[in-house]
């Protein structure tokens, strides 16, 4: 059997009953389960090939959920959640004692959002609960931002998918940790460190290496399965025909490669169309993928964190 579609009835029932179901956001496809429920934690696990040490994020409908789940919502902390909910920002708290340490990889602290997506949001409004929602791609592959990544990289397993069309964001959300007058961005995302900052009245720092464990952090993620490689524009010139390049407008000069695939220079609607691109070149069989590094500062930082992962040798 393969992945197939299914509607928004559906979809609840087979939650309630514990099954997984992959679901739109405005990030990427999540592969979502009942976030009280072991059984489907551990059936997310599974079909992700995903290690138990790597925490899930719990999808919410509403703030208001918040205390179910976390304590710690200190004033600072809900102007951030008013500010940015719903929308992409995963905030980490002090865990409450009822979440499963499935959940947390036995920590003491969980990852919350509230997504932005019209139709996950009415899928959490009807399942009446938290779901836990990694990318639903097998893990350490490209994320998913189509019903037809999902359905491809589930062309063997009976997996349900609800079909939101493509998520508008394309990238994964903003990780943070809120500590006394810091805000630690664990993994950059959807939201960059400039409009925290427009927020949050203390510092915002980004943690390169954070102490606790934090979805997406492995050395090699999002990675297309054809060796891919970050270069300098100057050597785009190098690629042979039996490379494809993924290059920032305009067209480099003297590039020969076997395709070429420009991307704006504008870090948003870039990180909308990175994924689908890479996926897109995977499947063409080329012997390499050469990517354009993008500019080095706070607006790029989450796509040089993904393409950096993207590009680890195995």
């Amino acid at each position: 059997m393969c992945a197939f579609r299914v509607d928004i009835d559906d979809a609840v029932a087979r939650l309630r009953a514990g099954d997984c179901v992959a679901m739109p956001t405005e990030t990427v496809y999540g592969l979502a389960g009942d976030a009280r429920n072991e059984t489907a934690l551990q059936h997310i696990f599974a079909l992700k090939g995903r290690p138990l040490s790597n925490p899930l994020i719990v999808h919410l409908h509403e703030v208001s959920d918040v205390p179910q789940w976390a304590t710690g919502v200190t004033p600072a902390v809900r102007c951030l959640l008013d500010a940015f909910w719903p929308g992409p920002l995963t905030v980490v708290l002090p865990a409450s004692a009822s979440v499963s340490r499935l959940v947390t990889a036995g920590g003491d602290s969980v990852a919350l959002r509230v997504p932005a997506h019209p139709l996950a949001r009415e899928l959490l409004a009807r399942f009446g609960g938290g779901l836990c929602a990694p990318s639903a791609n097998r893990s350490g592959y490209v994320s998913p931002v189509s019903a037809e990544h999902v359905l491809a990289d589930y062309e063997q397993t009976p997996l349900a998918v609800l079909d939101g069309g493509v998520c508008p964001r394309g990238i994964e959300s903003t990780i943070v940790r809120p500590r006394g007058e810091v805000l630690e961005v664990l993994r950059p995302g959807a939201i960059a460190v400039p409009e925290l900052q427009r927020v949050w009245a203390g510092t915002v720092a980004y943690i390169a290496r954070p102490e606790i464990a934090v979805p997406g952090s492995a050395p090699r993620h999002y990675a297309p399965r054809t060796p891919t490689q970050l270069v300098g524009r100057d050597a785009l010139s190098s690629a042979g025909s039996d490379a494809a390049v993924v290059a920032i407008e305009p067209l480099p000069a003297d590039c020969k490669a076997g395709k070429i695939v420009l991307l704006p220079a504008q870090p948003d609607a870039y990180a909308e169309r990175l994924y689908t691109t890479l996926r897109t070149l995977d499947s063409e069989g080329f012997a390499r993928i050469l990517v354009e590094r993008v500019p080095d500062n706070e607006h790029w930082l989450a796509l040089t964190n993904r393409l950096g992962r993207a590009a680890c040798p195995e």
